[in-house]
């Protein structure tokens, strides 16, 4: 909160890829929650998302992209589970740096917007 009490905006950087693709704060922070769960299921729970919804998610950049972002291991003595590959895990890295810069760029714009908000 802002020393006026209102609540600061945030900007929501998403790249959007015809026709049907794209890349948000979603599925990045999904990527983040499978890489400190180490499980598709779990890391979708950590964002009340159920194990469907979290795998097609992970399907569909498995998809987007040349390399894939999440490589599953079918059960067993082990259990299975889910790691990020290193292309995911830069796609984390690239995507939050996007994100901090168009923030950074646009502080100005946005500051104008607040400051001009009715009480």
């Amino acid at each position: 909160m802002s020393a006026s009490g209102k609540s600061e905006p945030k900007l929501i950087f998403r790249l959007q890829f015809d026709p049907e693709g794209r890349i948000g704060r979603g599925k990045i922070e999904l990527l983040a929650r499978i890489k400190e769960t180490g499980s598709i299921s779990a890391g979708g729970r950590a964002m009340d998302m159920s194990y469907r919804r979290a795998w097609l998610l992970v399907d569909e950049m498995n998809r987007l992209f040349r390399e894939p972002v999440v490589e599953s291991q079918r059960g067993g003595k082990q259990g299975g589970g889910a790691v990020l590959t290193p292309f995911g895990e830069a796609l984390i890295a690239h995507y939050q740096a996007m994100e901090e810069k168009a923030q950074a760029a646009l502080a100005d714009e946005i500051g104008w917007v607040v400051a001009n908000l009715a009480e």
